[in-house]
């Protein structure tokens, strides 16, 4: 990795923890260059605007995520029930982490840096839940005739509840 993309990706890192801390839409691109200790000009470096700013936080933040956590998780002993209480623990844990204005302003002034949340959501999250899915009837835990896209839709539904629940009780 050149010295140049390790730059970006620290400063993206920490654009993404602004976010978090401070919520999207009320920031300018000129606070979020004051709050992180350089020029407008580094931030126009790595991004054209400040939508392209937020897709890449949001982008960096699915492929550290996609890294680390999940394999974590579903690789440790147990069995599939135990893995998919840690998977719903460290989601869980994750959506109490981010400001609830965030995921609105993602929603309503951010569509492109939604959208790639859905698809982490709809590609990598399904994934996971379907090798739990498979492992948990291999040992027997689950039944056969479990319809998997029933189930990995009742999971995500209960992770929306999650949500809106942060959403509306913050």
């Amino acid at each position: 990795m050149t010295q140049d993309k390790r730059k970006e990706l620290e400063l993206i890192a920490s654009v993404a923890q602004l976010f978090m801390r401070l919520g999207i839409k009320s920031l300018t691109m000129d606070e979020i260059a004051r709050q992180l200790g350089v020029s407008k000009k580094t931030l126009y470096k790595y991004a054209s605007d400040k939508k392209e700013l937020v897709s890449k936080a949001v982008q960096l933040a699915i492929d550290e995520e996609e890294s680390l956590p999940y394999p974590k998780c579903t690789k440790q002993n147990g069995t599939a029930i135990d893995k998919i209480f840690a998977i719903n623990t460290m989601v869980s844990e994750k959506l109490q982490s981010i400001q609830p204005a965030v995921i609105f302003d993602m929603q309503k002034y951010y569509p492109e840096a939604w959208a790639i949340m859905e698809e982490h959501k709809s590609v990598f999250i399904h994934n996971q839940i379907k090798e739990n899915l498979a492992e948990g009837i291999k040992q027997g835990l689950y039944r056969r005739q479990h319809e998997p896209r029933a189930s990995y839709k009742n999971l995500c539904n209960a992770n929306q509840f999650n949500l809106r629940f942060l959403l509306y009780t913050h």
